[in-house]
């Protein structure tokens, strides 16, 4: 028994031997088969390919080209031929940087079941290319190419071929806009901006006006900056019908923008110069629902879609509805200077000021030019000099709440009258009188100009009072 029972333990201490070696030299043929490559294992010029297609986890994309290319589901669909030659660019010459021979089990690389799979069409020859999965020891992806074999490769295609028809669109562009020469704007806002810079105005940086009034460069200057930079990319539609067209409010749109303009090549010489005309607009529905429900102060407002079209091209694209607000934010109102004094505080010679029945003169005095950088302008008032600071940031914080022709009624609050080094504006006057709890309202002068905050008035008060009652 003891000797039957040792030969018994021999026998399994030499099966699990002769396992453990045909383990150990299985392991060592696959290292055998896993080789450095660097070698190309792909050559497809792009402009030799003729169809490409490609299904990833979103669907199947096909295109073929005659003589330009086309999507084989719509042949209205507008393909973007630089983005073709730039998913076909990496197989021009394919680099794997390890190889597999003699694979049996391409599920173990992901390959059974590709994350993805290309084929190109190039003259004759058909690639088939499959996409698996990443390599958790060095982070490359495999691939099969069909010949047997699996490959590292360091380039990973699903860096392009995770693209969708969303991504092959040619879509409209907004042209590089370096001086607005004229903006016009149809629709809900209609007038007309022209750019002049030897146009008159109290507020020398002012170059846009419209009906000869002037406009606040800066909020120009935002809205071509937003129009811009309006990403078209989202297309509601690629070939829009006239049934689409009505849906999206682009029928009759609420606003059009169209901009005559100048711009500049890259080297800064004047470029070419031509009109860009941007179409604005919402669901006709959804927006009337929006409507009545801000009017039933509803608790939730419903969401409402908005849309931008490039002149009359085929795409509409939809736009976010901030986006929507910003460039349909286009009223005379919205443009021009929300302040209310837009002189240059360095052209003031004085200020005559009426507070509380007196009235006092601010006299300004430049610093000679050429002193030193130190020297600063100087303010006095009853022949003694005084910190200005206050003042004049109380002043430059005049700001509309809303613009009013409406009269004033009320009681005078404080009257300014500024005399400038200016020969077309040498005076400017600013009254502002009690509105209510809340409110002041400006004439600029003469005429009745704004609504602001009496908070704002108040600090000017305050202002003029800090001087002229300091003994």
């Amino acid at each position: 028994m003891r000797k039957t029972a040792k030969l018994g333990i021999l026998l399994g201490v030499l099966a699990i031997v002769v396992a453990a070696v045909v383990i150990i030299s299985r392991i060592e043929t696959k290292k055998e088969d896993i080789k450095n490559s660097g070698e190309v294992i792909l050559e497809v010029p792009p402009d030799s390919v003729t169809a490409l297609s490609w299904t990833n986890k979103e669907g199947t994309f096909s295109f073929t080209k005659d003589g330009s290319w086309t999507y084989d589901g719509d042949k209205a669909f507008p393909v973007d031929e630089e983005k073709i030659n730039k998913l076909l660019s990496p197989l021009a010459s394919f680099t794997a940087a390890f190889v597999i021979n003699n694979v049996t089990d391409y599920e173990q690389y992901g390959l059974g079941t590709p994350e993805c799979t290309v084929t190109v069409t190039a003259g004759e020859k058909k690639h088939t290319i499959s996409l698996g999965d990443i390599s958790k020891m060095d982070s490359q992806r495999y691939v099969s190419i069909g010949d047997g074999k699996a490959y590292l490769t360091q380039h990973d295609l699903m860096d392009e071929f995770d693209a969708v028809l969303r991504d092959m669109i040619l879509d409209d562009t907004v042209p590089s806009i370096d001086t607005a020469e004229k903006i016009t704007f149809s629709g809900t806002e209609s007038y007309t901006v022209t750019r002049d810079e030897e146009g008159k105005s109290i507020c020398a940086k002012d170059v846009y006006f419209a009906d000869g009034k002037p406009l606040d460069t800066a909020n120009v200057d935002s809205f071509l900056s937003a129009l811009k930079s309006l990403g078209l990319k989202n297309y509601a539609s690629y070939n829009v019908s006239e049934e689409e067209l009505k849906t999206f409010g682009m029928k009759e749109p609420e606003q059009t923008v169209e901009v005559a303009y100048k711009s500049k090549d890259s080297d800064g010489n004047k470029g070419s110069d031509g009109n860009y005309v941007l179409h604005l607009s919402r669901n006709p529905e959804e927006a009337a629902a929006y409507a009545a429900a801000v009017r039933e102060k509803a608790e939730k407002l419903p969401e409402v879609s908005c849309y931008a079209r490039v002149g009359d091209s085929q795409i509409v694209y939809k736009i976010t509805g901030t986006e929507y607000d910003t460039l349909t934010a286009v009223s005379y109102n919205a443009l021009r200077h929300q302040e209310l004094f837009t002189a240059d505080l360095h052209e003031v010679t004085s200020v005559d000021i009426r507070l509380n029945g007196e009235t006092y003169s601010f006299v300004h005095q430049k610093a000679p030019e050429g002193d030193a950088a130190s020297e600063e302008d100087s303010w006095t008032c009853l022949e003694k000099e005084f910190d200005a600071e206050d003042f004049k940031n109380a002043l430059t914080g005049l700001v509309s709440d809303s613009f009013t022709d409406q009269a004033a009624e009320g009681q005078e609050e404080i009257s300014l009258v500024f005399h400038l080094d200016n020969e077309d504006f040498p005076s400017f006057r600013l009254t502002l009188y009690r509105y209510d709890g809340m409110d002041c309202l400006a004439e600029t002068d003469g005429a009745p100009a704004a609504l602001v905050s009496r908070s704002q008035t108040v600090a000017l008060i305050e202002a003029v009072n800090k001087v002229v009652l300091t003994k």
